[in-house]
């Protein structure tokens, strides 16, 4: 299996850690509080049983111990733990002949019981006492004396396993709560933000860095791409109702017009309905228009050759510019290393629409290069997909316009009317069609004029 998210790794390696560092604590813990003096040994009413183990270790030393090594073993007691612990014969005198307080030799001197334990609490300290056996077979008692400052959490924490279970078990449950909370932040933020969007906020965005980062960050510029594109995409269909309100109100105001004035002037009805009639076939094309922009994807079930497509439709452009002089020049290199013929660049299509999207790409240049001069219209065989080029000598587009132009009613010069620059709709209609044909449409401004470059992929035989 190979791990390749990193949000993945970060929570995986996290609650590793988790994990790891509660257990190595656990066990630090326990051995830090198995190594303290008891909390209760001294307790009168503690049932019987064995001793803390930090008693058994030491009454094991005392009990194993020679003589020269039991000063060493008790000064470090005395330093380490603050208990005194005095090794009291049964004459009653210290085995390290060290002067008894009169507590202890009170103690040592009392019977203990059948546990061979005995407490005795007083007001400043507290003494347990117990039958230890020397190496030489004497027996003695060790009678321990334990300071009263030791810290409540301290002792309640070293007396019960159980409240040292329940403390790890709410740290390791707020440590992974602040680490899931760092670690799904991004997702409720994400969360908020979808539902802003929802709203109506289309300009809701997340903050998020523009490269790297784990799941969530790529998450995070997916949101913020999709809702770009969703405002981007409302704003253009509140545009387009608007522009297509505009466009039709000119027809319909010009056929109201007509027929009053054909109700008013009966003589001259036959104008005004030619009239009529006339306004009814603009409103006609354009609605036509307007459908062919919003078409639906289709099947590409045929195959067209780009080369005499683009070759007659050159020869229909030469014929309609001759009067002014505009001249269409064709050019094909289809140099492939595919199974397609020489002189061939064949294409995935359906009916009619890459004739009626070149068409509209090439009167669209015919229009704007200006007399006696040529639009150069090339095709070049690329990565498996063919470049169409189809360069004109006009006076280009303004570069934050190059994106804009392929615009339902887009025109570059504003106050053009539908007479001298058309609906606006033939690049749109032409970018769909190509679309269709998963292919992809641009524009770029050159020394000369506008270069429009059409690129489609390249038909492949399956075996």
């Amino acid at each position: 299996m190979i791990l390749r998210g990193k949000m993945f790794l970060r929570m995986f390696i996290g609650f590793w850690l988790v994990s790891m560092t509660i257990l190595g604590s656990w066990m630090v813990a326990s051995n830090y509080f198995e190594s303290l003096p008891p909390a209760r040994e001294w307790d009168e009413h503690r049932p019987p049983g064995p001793p803390h183990r930090f008693m058994l270790r030491v009454i094991y030393n005392l009990q194993n111990q020679d003589d020269a090594a039991l000063g060493s073993t008790l000064a470090d007691i005395r330093r380490k733990h603050d208990i005194q612990v005095y090794l009291v014969s049964r004459n009653g005198t210290d085995l390290l002949q060290r002067k008894l307080p009169v507590e202890v030799a009170r103690i040592a001197k009392n019977q203990l019981t059948p546990s061979g334990r005995r407490i005795v609490n007083l007001p400043k300290r507290h003494l347990a006492a117990y039958r230890i056996y020397r190496p030489d077979g004497s027996i003695a008692s060790a009678v321990f004396i334990f300071p009263t400052h030791r810290g409540l959490i301290t002792n309640i924490l070293g007396d019960s396993m159980s409240l040292r279970i329940a403390l790890a078990v709410l740290i390791s449950g707020l440590v992974c709560f602040f680490l899931a909370r760092m670690m799904t932040r991004r997702l409720k933020d994400l969360q908020l933000a979808s539902r802003r969007l929802a709203d109506g906020a289309l300009d809701t965005r997340l903050q998020v860095r523009e490269k790297g980062g784990d799941e969530t960050d790529e998450l995070g510029r997916d949101f913020n791409t999709m809702a770009e594109q969703l405002q981007l995409r409302i704003q253009a269909q509140k545009r387009l109702l608007s522009d297509v309100s505009h466009e039709l109100r000119s027809p319909l105001t010009r056929l109201r017009i007509a027929l009053v004035l054909a109700q008013e002037k009966p003589a001259e009805a036959p104008d005004y309905m030619q009239r009529i009639e006339q306004e009814a076939v603009r409103l006609e094309e354009l609605i036509g228009q307007l459908l062919s922009t919003q078409a639906q994807d289709l099947v590409l079930d045929m195959h067209i050759d780009l080369i005499p497509l683009l070759r007659q439709l050159c020869a229909d452009a030469n014929f309609e510019g001759e009067a002014e002089g505009k001249t269409f020049s064709f050019t094909a290199d289809t140099d492939t290393d595919t199974d397609t013929d020489t002189g061939q660049a064949i294409v995935d299509s359906c009916g009619d629409l890459l004739q009626k999207a070149f068409d509209n790409i090439l009167r669209n240049a015919l229009q704007h290069t200006p007399a006696q001069s040529e639009v150069r219209v090339s095709l070049v065989y690329k990565a498996q997909r063919y470049w169409v080029t189809i360069e004109d000598c006009g006076p280009g587009v303004p570069e934050d316009e190059l994106n804009t132009i392929f615009r339902e009613f887009y025109r570059v010069d504003t106050a053009r009317t539908r007479q001298s620059g058309g609906y606006g709709l033939g690049l749109a209609i032409a970018r769909r069609a190509i679309q269709q044909h998963r292919g992809d449409v641009t524009a770029e401004n050159t020394s000369s004029g506008l270069k429009i470059t059409v690129r489609l992929s390249a038909h492949t035989q399956h075996q």
